[in-house]
């Protein structure tokens, strides 16, 4: 009898997930066997979620800094920084335009009053920063004792530590090798735990769709249909047909060959509707199956967990229009552009301080003077949305590596 594959397993998962979820949400809340399943879904999807970040600093650190070091010239290594950040702009910029296109011509929230929300925006009190605050502390986030960093998880101070370790071992050549191969090894250790951990990802996407389909009020979604229907279809247009074509352009993958090697990646992302705590799969989709040089992937995949996304940038745009239709605001082409900017902004690092994906959102609706309060009107519905827009950055992740991969490549055969 041959061995069912891991993918086969996780899409195994996550069907009976589902179809779980809506057994449950058929026997209601109140049923001993929803608590019971519920109860059982929770414990197995926390505990999936939490080995997950268990080795998330660890690989971030090592990944970075052995993916750095490697590229061992100066030339090749701002080659990479450089598509990498032109790549990631573009299409977060991209994905912004779409999103405000959309909402213009579809007017989500044209049909709705503001008066409708009145009782969860009284309920609700926004953390709220100015765009020159959330800047400052965005910078501040950036540079951290690594220590404290590494203790509380903070990713991005992670990452800005990695990558200037790395260069410093490019800097100090054979001085450092020693150092250079214990990352080496210790990467290799954090793949070998990231490979034991994957054998429970089929059970631990199933507790996590299983809970997310049995607790979603119904009711809320079906007020908010348009707005829901235009963010998710506008997302799946990004992701199922321009990052495809810009990878398929660049690179000549076509989008059947990438979506199953990206696949493992892309079911954790809408499960955990976590970046970061999918990166470990990331990771492992980009080198294994999609067989990118693991200092590229090492390199480009850490850094789009914390600044490239494209599915964020996407839906906070529309949310802004969303809003504005509601109070009933028309938001002029200057200010959209505002919203443009801010979005992309908003959605590259949030601050770490409670509510941090609320603050992005408040720094965008501030900017065009918006009333914060109206978040209170999308907090039903992010959950369902954040699983579509984490999986849309999850993809434009690995679709940057195979592209700066490519790039590398050609300027290494133009020479």
């Amino acid at each position: 009898m041959n061995k069912v594959s891991l993918n086969t397993q996780i899409l195994l998962g996550t069907l009976l997930g589902v179809v779980l979820g809506l057994w449950f949400a058929q026997l209601g809340q109140a049923s001993s066997i929803t608590q019971t399943g519920l109860y059982t879904a929770k414990l197995v999807g926390t505990l999936f979620i939490d080995l997950l970040q268990m080795v998330l600093i660890p690989l971030v650190f090592t990944s970075i800094v052995v993916g750095v070091a490697n590229l061992r010239s100066h030339q090749q290594m701002n080659r990479v920084w450089r598509g990498t950040l032109i790549f990631f702009a573009s299409t977060m910029a991209i994905a912004v335009v779409l999103g405000l296109t959309t909402a213009n011509l579809l007017q989500p929230g044209g049909g709705l009053q503001i008066a409708m929300f009145q009782d969860a925006m009284q309920g609700f009190q926004a953390t709220q920063m100015s765009l020159p605050d959330f800047f400052a502390h965005f910078l501040h986030s950036l540079f951290q004792n690594p220590i404290a960093a590494l203790a509380q998880s903070n990713v991005l101070a992670v990452v800005i530590f990695a990558l200037l370790l790395g260069i410093a071992l490019v800097v100090g050549g054979e001085r450092y090798r020693n150092i250079l191969i214990l990352m080496q090894e210790f990467l290799e250790l954090i793949l070998m735990l990231v490979g034991w951990i994957m054998r429970l990802a089929p059970f631990g996407i199933m507790a996590l769709l299983l809970q997310l389909v049995a607790t979603q009020d119904t009711s809320l979604l079906t007020t908010l249909i348009k707005f829901v229907a235009i963010v998710m279809g506008t997302l799946l247009l990004h992701g199922v047909v321009v990052l495809p074509l810009i990878l398929y352009l660049i690179t000549g993958m076509t989008p059947l060959k990438f979506w199953l090697g990206a696949r493992e990646a892309l079911i954790t992302a809408f499960a955990t509707s976590s970046s970061a705590a999918t990166l470990p799969v990331t990771l492992r989709c980009a080198e294994q199956h999609l067989h990118v040089k693991r200092d590229v992937a090492g390199f480009v995949i850490p850094l789009g967990a914390t600044m490239n996304m494209d599915g964020t940038a996407l839906y906070e745009a529309v949310a802004a229009l969303f809003i504005a239709n509601l109070v009933g605001i028309e938001l002029s082409f200057v200010q959209q552009m505002v919203v443009f900017l801010t979005a992309m902004l908003a959605a590259i690092g949030a601050p770490g301080i409670p509510s941090a994906g609320m603050v992005t959102m408040v720094v965008v609706l501030q900017s065009v003077g918006l009333p914060v309060e109206a978040i209170a009107i999308l907090l039903p519905v992010d959950r369902v949305l954040d699983t579509f827009r984490t999986m849309v950055n999850v993809e434009g992740d690995l679709v940057g590596s195979l592209v700066v991969q490519k790039w590398i490549k050609q300027d290494q055969s133009d020479e």
